[in-house]
């Protein structure tokens, strides 16, 4: 078992969380995964292990693993709902063609979210921000 996912079960025994052979399969695969994957993607991975388990069941072990502060999620308006596990700060990239979505680091934009405070008013708890364009094999498909 491997550090990341020893320290996400300390977290969820500690909020009182039961391990479920299903929970765990899910949390598994979203700690081991890059692609931030939506939801379907996760129970189509997982359903022939588990094919007593729906849909609803991984939204709402989602759901536990996002309060316990394990996953976020990424939200576009469309129902289309991304689930990302790396909780250390990052950002996105986004390829327009086909989806796929790739972190990389750069540092906080923490002078943003200060002015962005100063001007409106607002109590900033946070920011995203993603890089929207064409990821390499899209860019130049005659070359794969």
């Amino acid at each position: 078992m491997n550090y990341r996912f020893e320290q996400a079960l300390d977290k969820l025994k500690t909020t009182g969380v039961r391990m479920t052979p299903q929970r765990h399969a899910i949390l598994s695969f979203l700690l081991d995964s890059t692609a931030h994957p939506t939801a379907d993607d996760i129970y189509k991975a997982l359903e022939e292990r588990f094919p007593s388990m729906s849909v609803a069941t991984v939204y709402n072990n989602l759901k536990v693993f996002i309060e316990a502060g394990l996953v976020m999620e990424l939200t576009y308006g469309d129902d289309s709902s991304r689930f990302d596990a790396n909780m250390d700060h990052h950002y996105h990239a986004q390829c327009e063609n086909c989806g796929k979505m790739v972190d990389f680091m750069y540092p906080p934009l923490s002078a943003v979210e200060e002015m962005a405070a100063a001007s409106t008013g607002f109590v900033v708890h946070g920011h995203r921000f993603e890089v929207h364009g064409l990821c390499k094999e899209c860019a130049n498909p005659t070359k794969h």
